[in-house]
């Protein structure tokens, strides 16, 4: 019976970036709302700095996630170069080197030999890339996308616990922001680990848990120092 099989490595650098940002966007927001709230400011104060954090927090992931992976951009781009000149001054030794790679992963000699010469007749470059640097298109540095993905999961993280602070102003509001926003982790994490392939429960646990110390941690601070600084 043949089957097909659905891996989700590809999947990496877009999901990291979103999953990061959406994380983040839930986390911040929340414990900045609750920790505003815990000093005992006013509501329309609490959305102002809820909506503040909102926009200064998906610049500043956009910002984060586009100059990090540049610099895993530069890199992958500055070993590509060297390897180039490897390939241009001594294509015998590179040949050799990628053989042995070979030989180290099980195959026999005479074998392993076969296959650079094959792989580097085809696409030298890009094999020595793929096999000695470990970069492959899959999982290639990609800072726009990065960029992209982070900040607009993040507005979307950051706009769910603020419009409960909208609907839910009053005493209840730091009660209800909190069980709201560890509600949307906990689907987060679930809906993270699925598309990546991991335990659904053990992603909802790990990002809740998280969650729930920052803005434990947050509301603390809030009502031991009770002012907005």
């Amino acid at each position: 019976m043949s089957h097909s099989e659905i891996h989700r490595s590809h999947r990496v650098g877009w999901l990291r970036a979103a999953v990061l940002g959406a994380n983040d966007g839930i986390v911040s927001t929340a414990s900045l709302i609750i920790g505003v709230a815990a000093a005992s400011t006013a509501h329309e104060g609490i959305l102002l700095a809820g909506a503040a954090g909102l926009v200064a927090g998906a610049m500043s992931m956009a910002a984060g996630e586009y100059v990090s992976v540049s610099s895993q951009s530069d890199t992958e781009k500055a070993d590509l170069a060297i390897e180039k000149k490897s390939l241009e001054q001594d294509v015998e030794f590179e040949k050799e080197e990628l053989a042995k790679i070979y030989e180290r992963r099980g195959l026999e000699s005479f074998l392993a030999k076969q296959v650079a010469e094959q792989l580097m007749a085809h696409d030298a470059l890009g094999a020595h890339a793929r096999d000695e640097i470990g970069i492959s298109e899959s999982v290639s540095a990609k800072p726009v996308q990065a960029a992209f993905s982070s900040a607009g999961t993040f507005t979307v993280g950051a706009a769910l616990p603020l419009v409960v602070a909208w609907v839910v102003p009053g005493s209840q509001l730091i009660p209800v922001v909190a069980v709201f926003s560890l509600v949307f982790l906990a689907l987060l994490g679930g809906i993270a680990a699925r598309a990546g392939g991991a335990s659904i429960a053990v992603g909802a646990i790990r990002v809740t848990f998280w969650g729930s110390l920052a803005m434990a941690l947050t509301a603390g601070v809030g009502r031991i120092f009770g002012v907005v600084a």
